[in-house]
Formats: structure tokens, sequence, C-alpha cells
């Protein structure tokens, strides 16, 4: 699946990772994840939708609220980059402990 904003782009934005930090501790409306950031309801909201853009958290409506939460799929990408990143890292520096002088 392709998505319209690259996910590490989005968690560069510090207000969008502590959004996404606290999705991962559970589903909120946007009211709830406002609370103790300093910017208003309609920003968080922008912030999730570039979240949501990027892959990284999926919505429902629950009433007259959208209730966000991590999107497994989303954060299962990001964990496979990353799984990459360290194994080629991990095989460079065997490559260069291996090495004869």
């Amino acid at each position: 699946m392709s998505y319209q904003v690259d996910a590490w782009a989005a968690l560069g934005d510090g207000t969008r990772r502590a959004i996404f930090e606290r999705l991962v501790d559970g589903p909120a409306a946007v009211g709830e994840l406002a609370v103790d950031l300093p910017i208003s309801r309609p920003a968080v909201s922008q912030h999730l939708k570039i979240l949501k853009d990027a892959g990284l958290v999926i919505d429902r409506a629950q009433g007259t609220r959208r209730i966000y939460q991590v999107d497994p799929a989303g954060l299962a990408a990001l964990r496979a980059e990353l799984d990459r990143f360290w194994g080629k890292a991990l095989t460079n520096f065997k490559h260069i402990v291996e090495e004869k002088p």
C-alpha cells in the first residue's frame, strides 16, 4: 500500500510524535489527545490527518466522535524498516571486526 506521507517524515514533527506516543497507550478521541498539548483541537486533528495519511493511525466513528488508534500494519512497516537497517549495520560491523589487519 502506498501512502501520501512518509511515516518517518510524519514522526519527524515533535507534536505528531507526542500524539502517536499517546495513541500507543490506547485509542483516544481528539479532545483527549489535545489535553496537555499546547495546541488547539483543530491543530491536533490536522496532525492526526498527517499520521493517518502516513498509514500510522486509523480512526472509527463512535457516536459523534472519531476515535483514533495506532494502525498495527503501519507500525509493523516501521519496525520492518528498522530491522532492515539494524541488520545491515550488524553485518557491516561483523565485516569490520572480522577483517584481518
